[in-house]
């Protein structure tokens, strides 16, 4: 989504795409501080969260606290506003739980040594 958004400015048609995003009632942003961003990617994503604020829903997963959003966003003042926005109306869900990935990794490893083994 960032890649695309950044696409649409370079083609000087960020607002088209903003306009267009803004008739889904919802968008999800999955593994949001998965990836470090660059200047430009942090840009368009802050644009994204301003639109959208108080307007229209962002469901928003990250594997990082917000105290460690200074990677998504190297601005640190970028990154207080972004999750000053972010949370000003939301409900969030802290989860501290394992990982299913890890977790079916793990069982679908023991599966094949069990049947390595038989």
């Amino acid at each position: 989504m960032v890649q695309r958004l950044q696409s649409a400015r370079q083609e000087l048609n960020l607002p088209n795409l903003l306009e267009k995003l803004d008739r889904f009632d919802l968008l999800i942003l999955d593994d949001l501080s998965y990836v470090e961003k660059d200047q430009a990617e942090t840009s368009v994503l802050f644009e994204l969260i301003s639109t959208r604020y108080e307007r229209r829903s962002l469901l928003i997963t990250a594997n990082q606290p917000f105290g460690e959003w200074n990677r998504v966003f190297p601005d640190p003042a970028m990154t207080i506003a972004a999750i000053d926005r972010l949370v000003h109306h939301a409900t969030i869900f802290e989860m501290n739980v394992e990982s299913y990935r890890r977790r079916q990794a793990v069982e679908t490893n023991k599966r094949s040594r069990g049947k390595q083994e038989g």
